[in-house]
């Protein structure tokens, strides 16, 4: 994509979003992951390439100690079957005996988040949580509530705050909606 085509995008944009409910939502996040687990020393583990922008805000609000690593991650194989993950970069971090959270950015079918978590777990991992910025409402079933939302988006297009459009606009501080025409 290039610049104009970006800027463009961009301004034929509804926000959906604002920065301070951005915000907002990081810190509901933060402190409901700080009740269920500042005595647990728990292992993060930041989903790349999108769960980055949540991940780095979310850490600077968990007052507790804590180990951090990420994991890349692809589902393969035909959509019916899902659960099949082809690891770019498995965590470099043991999961044996730990509590694990798992940050992403949005989570939309599920198929992907659900297969990583059932991966951590027979690596060995005490147990698995998952936090997701978004939660996209879009009347399908999901194999895999996350136990920790910042935000509900709808059946969109959405982009900003780690979600990409066309692999720009992770960068956002706000979320934005492709228009119902452009998507």
């Amino acid at each position: 994509m290039d610049l104009i085509k970006a800027q463009a995008m961009l301004a034929n944009a509804e926000l959906i979003h604002s920065e301070a409910t951005v915000q907002a939502a990081v810190a509901d996040v933060a402190a409901a992951i700080r009740e269920r687990l500042a005595d647990k020393y728990p292992l993060v583990l930041c989903v790349m390439t999108g769960g980055v922008v949540f991940s780095g805000q979310l850490l600077t609000k968990l007052d507790f100690p804590l180990d951090f690593d990420y994991l890349h991650a692809t589902r393969y194989g035909p959509e019916t079957q899902g659960g099949k993950i082809s690891w770019r970069s498995a965590p470099w971090t043991s999961v044996k005996g730990r509590s694990v959270l798992v940050v992403d950015d949005i989570l939309d079918e599920g198929v992907t988040l659900a297969a990583v978590k059932e991966s951590l777990r027979r690596m060995g991992a005490e147990e698995v949580l998952t936090a997701v910025f978004a939660d996209k409402l879009n009347g399908k079933i999901k194999p895999i509530a996350a136990d920790f939302v910042g935000l509900t988006v709808p059946d969109r297009f959405v982009f900003g705050f780690g979600m990409d459009a066309g692999g720009v606009w992770r960068n956002l501080p706000a979320v934005y909606a492709m228009k119902d025409d452009d998507a």
